[in-house]
């Protein structure tokens, strides 16, 4: 069990349990939830789920985790953030205060549109495979600008859907909502 791979997610609001399913498809992977700092201390890299980035926010500080999050990443720990979570990794939000600050990218939050404007298209992201994955957009943002160090994985529209800086990936679109489990195995990559 010791070379079992640890991979949270965080578990106060948003697409938990989908993540945890795509998670358990993967060998050598043991999946939790994330929700106190004991929890975040167990594992090896963190998924931060689509939801609502403010909500999320609020109740990291409440649960205490926003400023012990925050170092685990500044540490190194491997950190996916999808849709919300991408939003509260940039280092700048368009028109709004940032929040944990730690990636070098400006996001400009519900930049596809409502929920009515929801959609899913196909595209190759050749970092993470040769064949098309499934790209579910659900109030998604997207990434305006990248710093010098973040590399952009994946463009939509002449808009910045995935990127990633050292040990922090970010997505606008939610894998967890599809059956295709590449990216997740990508990131479980990026821990190994």
């Amino acid at each position: 069990m010791s070379n079992q791979i640890r991979v949270g997610v965080l578990s106060l609001q948003g697409s938990v349990e989908e993540h945890i399913h795509m998670l358990q498809k993967i060998d050598g992977i043991t999946a939790r939830e994330v929700k106190t700092l004991a929890a975040l201390n167990k594992v090896d890299g963190l998924i931060l789920p689509g939801g609502e980035s403010t909500t999320i926010a609020k109740l990291l500080l409440i649960f205490g985790l926003f400023e012990p999050l925050k170092e685990r990443i500044l540490q190194g720990m491997p950190v996916w953030g999808t849709c919300a979570g991408m939003i509260l990794l940039a280092k700048q939000i368009v028109d709004e205060t940032p929040h944990l600050g730690v990636m070098d990218i400006t996001v400009r939050r519900n930049a596809y549109g409502t929920q009515l404007d929801s959609f899913t298209t196909n595209a190759t992201i050749p970092e993470i495979g040769k064949e098309p994955i499934p790209l579910v957009f659900v109030r998604a943002p997207w990434v305006e600008a990248v710093g010098e160090n973040v590399n952009v994985l994946c463009h939509l529209q002449n808009h910045i859907v995935a990127a990633r800086q050292g040990n922090m990936l970010v997505t606008s679109f939610h894998p967890e909502l599809t059956e295709n489990s590449a990216v997740h195995r990508y990131f479980v990559g990026m821990i190994k």
